[in-house]
């Protein structure tokens, strides 16, 4: 009998992908191979722009000598990698698709988009609502800085594939519960990795003394919650792609995205509208017409 088991138990790790160690190292890591592989380069890329930006330029105190062009320059060592590595060092799974079907263009593509909403439109959220403001030397789209653009892109794919990990190993938890009891759950865990992200960060730039905040400590408890809203929302949508059997196209992805983006701007405004700003705002700052925040009032001469 104990031999006739045998061969089931070794053949059951075949759908993991091999051997026990994969088995439950497939309870993380998604099942098809060009989003594993892109999952696990983002992640990998992480410490290189982290220790760039956080271990070196803040400690060492680089950004008071630097102007408008090394922030830029900052922006762009810490993010287009993200773009071109994947060209020249190709995963297994990736070699055989095209450009196109491939997970880590799909994954740049989704959030560009939502970063570049996040930062064009809702940062004003964050001078009219939280009291942020950026004081360093920059050029500027919108009033918001372009490194902030690129730096962006480059925190949001890490936090969205650990989300995506995170996300998989729960469902695989909770798998045999009812369902109602699975979305609760995820539901919960959105909510805490999302504040639990949005908090770390406001934390982690604590001592870069060019982003400002009118209270940092009202900013670290309730400005946090504002900004995990964009998480909230994107970290359950993001991680649908390609999850699945059905593989998304590139014109799915964009309009997946773009849908997130004008979810999360509703939420912000809502907030603007019904809750208001977290603390005082300077009447320069403030949003001077009833709509959208970065509307704002123009002294007209003629």
């Amino acid at each position: 009998m104990a031999a006739a088991r045998r061969p089931a138990a070794a053949g059951k790790p075949r759908g993991g992908g091999g051997g026990g160690g994969a088995a439950r190292r497939s309870l993380w890591l998604a099942a098809d191979g060009s989003k594993r592989w892109g999952e696990a380069f983002f992640l990998l890329y992480t410490p290189f722009w982290l220790t760039l930006c956080l271990g070196v330029v803040v400690p060492f105190k680089l950004y008071e000598r630097f102007t408008e062009l090394e922030y830029l320059v900052l922006g762009l060592v810490s993010t287009v990698p993200a773009f071109l590595i994947p060209l020249f060092f190709v995963g297994k799974a990736d070699s055989v698709r095209s450009l196109k079907d491939r997970y880590w263009v799909k994954a740049n593509i989704w959030i560009i988009i939502f970063s570049y909403v996040g930062n064009y439109f809702w940062t004003h959220y964050f001078f009219t609502v939280l009291g942020a403001s950026y004081t360093f030397p920059s050029w500027r789209m919108n009033n918001v800085p372009h490194t902030t653009f690129l730096l962006t892109h480059a925190c949001f794919l890490f936090y969205h594939m650990t989300s995506n990990m995170t996300l998989r190993r729960l469902r695989h938890s909770t798998a045999h519960l009812p369902q109602s009891i699975r979305w609760l759950f995820e539901a919960a865990w959105v909510l805490a990795l999302s504040y639990f992200i949005a908090y770390l960060e406001t934390l982690a730039i604590a001592n870069f003394p060019y982003y400002e905040f009118i209270d940092r400590d009202v900013m670290y408890k309730v400005g946090s919650l504002f900004y995990a809203i964009y998480f909230i929302v994107s970290f359950p949508m993001f991680s649908r792609i390609d999850e699945k059997d059905e593989k998304w196209s590139l014109s799915r992805v964009a309009v997946d995205s773009l849908g997130a983006a004008m979810l999360v701007t509703i939420i912000l405004d809502l907030w603007r509208i019904f809750l208001g700003p977290i603390v005082p705002i300077p009447e320069s700052r403030r949003c001077g017409q009833p709509g959208l925040a970065w509307f704002q009032v123009q002294n007209e001469s003629i």
